[in-house]
């Protein structure tokens, strides 16, 4: 009798999906949540509704809103409620009220270092602490989290909140014809007999997260949760062979960094007496851990090692290159608007003049000792305007025959961009793809004289990895914006790649890799110049141009003049 089929990629996807939608729902705050990758659409619509029935009417489902300001997120004075009654009156934020249910996050991959850093440490304190306001309180905060992703697949959501969560599935395979009839996927799992102590399933997914390469202790111990939840859903005592298999199929296959190593054949059984094992040490450990890794091995997902050379880009919000950009608190002055004065100036002056006319009507309301009567929608906050500073990274093709040519040009661009600097207070960088890898040269300065010396002595000649000199240009242009400037990536190039990611020849590859480095420009909104270097406009340079959102500028004939006109336009 022939085996039967396995199922197909979507519908198999969409079991574990159901599965854990059921495990989840039975403890969300020890399962941490579920980062769901899936677009928008009915399969998203579909496993979210699967979840809301599994888990009941009793528990609160909160959606909170993209770009949410903390006094709604975390709760605290109730400005115009305060001013109104004379007294501190509390108001209650979104994760409090959660409090025993879920809170969705969607766009996570969007989610923002400060946002991911207050929800990771509710999840750990299971409480929301209001001292900030100058209230010693602490409202309950107990929730699980659902972190909708949708972004490419160079997007993630924190990792602060990643390592918190049980789950990670991916709907993206799944079609609507792969979504199961109501109450299937979601099973119980056959049983086996239950483990006589915990320790063993404790050391099986401790060796199977070391042998994955998962360095988060968390992972195992999220692990364990989630095989004793299958266990009590199955109504078993402790959780057995089976569960434990289960939770690290779910819970440590898609965190995996490597791929683990084939176990070892079983040592050969001494005859001597002295050599015989110890009741518990029967050599069960070993075949449970076995068990284990050899189930996670067959989860991970396809493609691992392609996943992780193309690394992950971190996504964050899009500004003007050279532009003024709005602040709260610093800067040239630029009159008053509505606002909250935690999160600005307050604007004495201008609230008055908002709340004067409106007194005479307020009169029933004023109390006594008090002169004026104001309200939420009085308060007024200064507005204000800086330049931020702007860094142009220059990211040269070192290659080929022509590189002494390129190179001097970006030389030139470079000194003649740096000279103009020191009156903008603007920087300049330059980073150099050549033969298999990209080195920054020059680190962000305004230095005349350091840019000079690192200028100097910059080699030219090897292959073209232009994938590796887009993301090494990235990560410097992610991390300048991350402190507050402008980044303009200036790349010079012809298009033509030759050396993948992982630095073997081939301009299949490689121009894969090079497009795939392109979009995450796109994702994350950074602003870009593509100079097409070669003797004759090249259609795989206008394709990467199009691919980074990048304006494109064919200079066959660049000198260190035009190519700096061309960056001043594009920065301004």
């Amino acid at each position: 009798m022939s085996a039967p089929p396995e199922p197909e990629a979507g519908r198999a996807a969409w079991t574990i999906a159901m599965r854990v939608a059921a495990l989840l729902a039975a403890d969300p705050h020890g399962c941490g949540g579920v980062r769901l990758r899936a677009r928008p659409g009915p399969v998203r619509e579909a496993w979210l509704a699967a979840f809301r029935g599994a888990l009941g009417t009793g528990s609160p489902v909160r959606r909170m809103p993209a770009g949410i300001a903390d006094d709604r997120l975390l709760g605290g004075l109730d400005l115009p409620a305060t001013l109104s009654a004379g007294r501190p009156v509390l108001q209650r934020g979104l994760l409090a009220g959660a409090h025993g249910g879920v809170l969705i996050v969607p766009m996570a991959e969007r989610l923002d270092a400060g946002t991911a850093a207050r929800l990771a440490a509710c999840l750990d304190t299971e409480a929301v602490a209001l001292a900030r306001e100058g209230l010693d309180v602490r409202l309950p905060a107990r929730f699980g989290l659902i972190l909708l992703d949708e972004g490419e697949a160079d997007e993630a959501p924190p990792d602060a909140l990643l390592d918190r969560l049980a789950f990670r599935i991916d709907l993206e395979t799944v079609g609507i014809r792969d979504i199961a009839p109501e109450g299937e996927g979601a099973t119980a799992t056959e049983i086996i007999a239950p483990d006589r102590d915990t320790a063993r399933a404790v050391e099986a997914l401790c060796a199977a997260a070391a042998a994955l390469g998962v360095d988060s202790m968390r992972a195992p111990i999220l692990a364990l949760r989630v095989a004793r939840l299958a266990a009590l859903r199955d109504g078993a005592p402790e959780p057995g062979e089976a569960h434990i298999v289960e939770a690290a199929r779910l819970v440590l296959a898609p965190r995996a960094t490597r791929i683990p190593e084939a176990a070892p054949p079983p040592p050969e059984r001494s005859e001597r007496p002295d050599d015989v094992p110890k009741e518990g040490q029967d050599g069960a450990d070993r075949a449970l851990d076995d068990v284990v890794l050899e189930a996670v091995r067959a989860a991970l997902p396809p493609g691992l090692l392609a996943l992780l050379a193309a690394g992950r880009v971190r996504n964050a919000s899009a500004g003007r290159v050279g532009s003024r950009a709005a602040s709260n608190r610093a800067g040239r002055r630029e009159g008053s608007r509505a606002g909250d004065p935690r999160r600005g100036r307050l604007d004495l002056v201008a609230t008055l003049r908002a709340a004067a006319p409106w007194q005479t009507l307020r009169a029933p309301a004023r109390r006594p000792q008090q002169p004026i009567v104001i309200r939420g929608d009085d308060i007024r906050v200064a507005r204000f305007r800086r330049r931020s500073e702007t860094t142009t990274i220059f990211a040269v093709d070192a290659s080929g025959s022509a590189a002494i040519e390129r190179l001097a040009e970006a030389k030139g661009a470079v000194e003649g961009l740096l000279a103009e600097s020191y009156a903008r207070r603007d920087r300049v960088a330059l980073v150099a793809f050549r033969g298999t890898g990209a080195d920054i040269v020059l680190p962000p300065t305004r230095s005349l004289v350091r840019a000079k010396r690192g200028l100097a002595g910059l080699p030219g000649g090897g292959g073209t990895p232009l994938a590796a000199g887009l993301d090494a240009a990235l990560v410097l242009a992610l991390s300048v914006r991350r402190g507050g400037g402008s980044p303009l990536v200036v790349l010079l190039t012809d298009g033509r790649a030759n050396v993948a990611r992982s630095g073997e020849p081939g301009r299949g590859r490689a121009n894969e890799d090079a497009l795939a480095a392109a979009r995450a420009y796109r994702g994350a909104g950074l602003p870009a110049l593509l100079v097409d270097t070669a003797a004759r406009p090249q259609e795989a340079a206008r394709r990467l141009a199009e691919a980074m959102a990048a304006r494109y500028l064919p200079l066959p004939q660049a000198d260190a003049a035009s190519l700096g006109a061309a960056v001043r336009a594009a920065a301004s």
